[in-house]
């Protein structure tokens, strides 16, 4: 699925939130763009509106202005039955407004000399008596225009009083979607983490599924949170600034339609150069986290070895390649943001005075100096969603690019496949069929490999390494699955179970034990709701806990933090036995669990093994031959091939691989004794 399908299909998922949204944008958008409208007709009707004809009435005459003993009512007001009596007109001249006292064939250029009012226009040109006005006088025939500008006024604060509530409830609700939309796709990544296979992450470092995780999804957040909105409230307003430019001026109108392909041209150029730069960005932004991350985990070998310049060299070149290509991005921006839309904007500012040309500022001209008032300023307004459109286009292109990345490892095929669930608890009995596995395709890491291990037994896997002793007990698991071959559990292929349910009769104890953050009882329940505190208790006193149990001052609930730093490798891994105990598996394996024991506690591990092992088939593999002595079967495993099988005794008597792997390690031992 595209990129902006599977973004599209999760703003979908809260579909209602983003209508709502929309719908109180543009109620408040609606509301905001009825200023210049109410604007142009504070000038046209109340302002300049002075200058229309005004006819002489009858004394008393609702909106009637007395003047030289007479009354005049203006031409827009006049509601009296009967053909209007003398016509009258006032006209402005620079600063100076002159009454006209009979009427007047047109308008044109005005000027006024000796007592009279010369209007040109063409070639023809008639003069009339013309009296200045006083500024009461003025104001007298402005007087019945201030109950309407008044209202007007107010009518315009309320609105934007309106609009304000309106812009913060769609604000508000675009901003919850984004994050709930981020929230969910968070959830879904971090779910599918669980899922993938192991394969996946031996391929990618760490600090990149981390990247992936915390900052891609955090520019996509951005996306929603501040690109969409930004998009979704500028399309609204140049909606509605188009509608009202066509409503004032249709010829203009279109010729101000010309800025929108100029922006879709402008998008295209600008994605074709951001896309390469965001995802090299984005890129070498996953390679510094994993580096970061590699570096903090390997910190002693780091100072120990006095690795220092090199790692820091090495930080170095990554960072220096990405600000390079945060330059270019920069650069890019910086070409095509506010420059190229001062350029649109001064552009459409030339179109306009070229539309109207200087004769149409006066009165006679083709446009109302309103209607050209509510151009200027819905053209002014036009530009604020153009300008934040192109601001957000950096944002876009690299949410889109993390979007990608993201979606990458969303569309990563999971492991877990639906079987038929096990109803009850597996009696352990384990076979390996002629079973053959490579990691990478040709490499055989394990050839024709066939055993069983009946309920209760104890399997010990020894050889050196590389042999495939792991491998075993990764196909065991089903981490990897056998490309020949079977593995049957109580007569059942695996292959037929989910990985689940198989995982269900298994624990597992490794070499380096794993801790979480939290207490050692949650590490020992891995939060499962089934094992109760008593449980927990129980498995730690089985492997011989006791005594650390007594050392720490809250016991079962003392806190651990990242991997149990702050305990002991032989406190560990006891933790790490316990929570393997505590679940209770028909199959217990050992992957080299003792080698970082030491003597004493090794003892008190076998004595709680010897007790705990016992209905359970165990899997052991050990380089301390000595460990494996009572082991029921001994596997000697050489380059992927079981080269020898029996008890211990059987195998020291046929003086093979098993033998001299013994003797060698029992000199070692005596010589260091």
């Amino acid at each position: 699925m595209k990129t902006g399908k599977t973004l599209w299909k999760y703003a979908l998922i809260y579909k209602k939130l983003l209508i709502s949204a929309v719908l109180l944008l543009m109620v408040a958008v609606g509301a905001e763009l009825t200023g210049p409208f109410i604007g142009k007709k504070m000038i046209d009707d109340h302002i300049l509106g002075i200058e229309k004809t005004w006819y002489e009435v009858s004394a008393g005459e609702k909106n009637a202005v007395s003047f030289q003993g007479k009354s005049y009512v203006r031409e827009d007001r006049y509601d009296s039955p009967g053909a209007p009596d003398n016509e009258a007109h006032i006209y402005q001249v620079g600063t100076s407004y002159y009454f006209v006292g009979q009427a007047v064939s047109f308008d044109g250029d005005r000027k006024v000399s000796d007592g009279k009012l010369t209007i040109s226009k063409g070639g023809e040109s008639r003069a009339y008596p013309a009296e200045k006005l006083t500024k009461q006088e003025i104001f007298k025939f402005y007087q019945p225009e201030i109950h309407g500008l008044l209202f007007l006024v107010f009518l315009y604060l309320g609105l934007l009083v309106f609009s304000v509530f309106f812009q913060y409830g769609q604000h508000y609700l675009l901003q919850m979607s984004a994050n709930r939309i981020i929230q969910k796709m968070r959830q879904d990544v971090f779910s599918h983490l669980q899922t993938l296979p192991v394969r996946y992450f031996d391929n990618l470092p760490a600090g990149k599924v981390v990247a992936r995780v915390t900052n891609d999804t955090e520019a996509i957040r951005d996306l929603y949170v501040t690109v969409l909105s930004t998009f979704v409230t500028s399309a609204i307003y140049m909606i509605g600034i188009f509608t009202a430019l066509f409503l004032l001026d249709i010829k203009l109108a279109f010729l101000c339609l010309a800025i929108v392909p100029i922006i879709l041209i402008w998008s295209i150029i600008y994605r074709k150069y951001a896309s390469d730069y965001n995802h090299q960005i984005r890129s070498i932004n996953s390679d510094i986290n994993a580096k970061m991350n590699e570096s903090i985990q390997g910190m002693p070998i780091i100072q120990a070895f006095r690795h220092q310049k090199e790692t820091m060299r090495e930080f170095e070149q990554l960072n220096e390649s990405h600000f390079h290509y945060q330059n270019k991005m920069l650069n890019l921006n910086s070409l095509l943001s506010h420059n190229l839309v001062n350029v649109i904007r001064n552009l459409a500012f030339v179109g306009l005075i070229w539309h109207f040309g200087s004769a149409s500022l006066n009165a006679a001209g083709i446009i109302s100096i309103g209607v050209l008032y509510a151009f200027v300023d819905y053209l002014n307004r036009l530009f604020q969603p153009i300008t934040g459109i192109v601001n957000q286009f950096s944002k876009l292109e690299l949410a889109r690019v993390s979007a990608g990345r993201v979606f990458e490892l969303l569309a990563e095929n999971e492991t877990e496949a639906q079987g038929i669930p096990a109803k009850d608890r597996a009696s352990g009995h384990v076979e390996f069929r002629d079973v053959s596995f490579a990691y990478n395709e040709g490499e055989d890491v394990l050839k024709n490999i066939s055993f069983k291990a009946k309920k209760g037994e104890t399997i010990a896997l020894v050889g050196h390494t590389g042999s495939g002793k792991s491998s075993i007990l990764n196909i065991l698991f089903r981490f990897y699955d056998a490309q020949k071959g079977d593995v049957l559990l109580d007569g059942k292929s695996i292959y037929e179970m989910s990985r689940h349910e198989l995982r269900t009769h298994m624990g597992i104890v490794l070499q380096d034990p794993f801790l979480f953050s939290g207490t050692i009882g949650s590490n020992v329940s891995m939060e499962d709701e089934r094992i109760s505190a008593e449980r927990i208790t129980e498995a730690l006193r089985e492997v011989g806990a006791e005594n650390l149990l007594k050392n720490l001052p809250k016991g079962v609930e003392e806190p651990v933090i990242e991997k149990g730093s702050t305990l002991s490798s032989g406190e560990r891994q006891l933790i790490s036995f316990a929570r393997a105990l505590a679940f209770d598996p028909a199959i217990l394996i050992l992957d080299e669990a003792t080698a970082n024991i030491d003597t004493e506690t090794e003892a008190v591990i076998q004595n709680a093994l010897d007790v705990v092992k016992q209905g359970r088939t165990t899997f052991v593999i050990a380089h301390r031959l000595s460990t494996i002595r009572n082991a029921d079967t001994i596997l000697v495993m050489e380059k992927g091939s079981i080269i020898e099988k029996g008890s211990h005794e059987e195998l020291m008597e046929q003086k093979g691989q098993y033998y001299q792997m013994y003797e060698l390690q029992k000199g070692k031992q005596n010589s260091i004794a």
